[in-house]
């Protein structure tokens, strides 16, 4: 059973940075994309960021390009995202997302485990 559990979110003031982590378990994911998604309120939900787990190419919506960073520590089995310059639109829910295959998508529907979701608050 794949379980994913993020962590990190909070408030912070436009321009600061958070850092997320997504803590992986029930699987080698060595076969896996690694997916960060975000959904505001009365929003559908949006891709942000992914990683291939086992070559870590990584992948970003224009939205996020040159602010945030996707990795992965294999040893922990954890995903990060690191947020930088952050802004209000940025204000979301932020879930992990694993998908089997090594293919990075970014459809929401592609994935295949899902986390909890961690609010992230960027205020003005």
């Amino acid at each position: 059973q794949v379980q994913l559990v993020e962590s990190g979110g909070g408030l912070v003031q436009a321009g600061g940075s958070l850092r997320l982590s997504c803590a992986a378990s029930g699987r080698t994911f060595s076969s896996y994309a690694m997916g960060w998604f975000r959904q505001a309120p009365g929003k559908e939900r949006e891709f942000a960021a992914a990683i291939r787990w086992s070559g870590g190419s990584t992948y970003y919506a224009d939205s996020v390009k040159g602010r945030f960073t996707i990795s992965r520590d294999k040893a922990k089995n954890t995903v990060y995202l690191q947020m930088n310059s952050l802004k209000p639109e940025d204000t979301a829910v932020y879930y992990c997302a694993a998908r089997r295959g090594s293919y990075v998508y970014e459809g929401p529907t592609e994935y295949n485990y899902w986390g909890q979701g961690t609010q992230v608050t960027v205020s003005s």
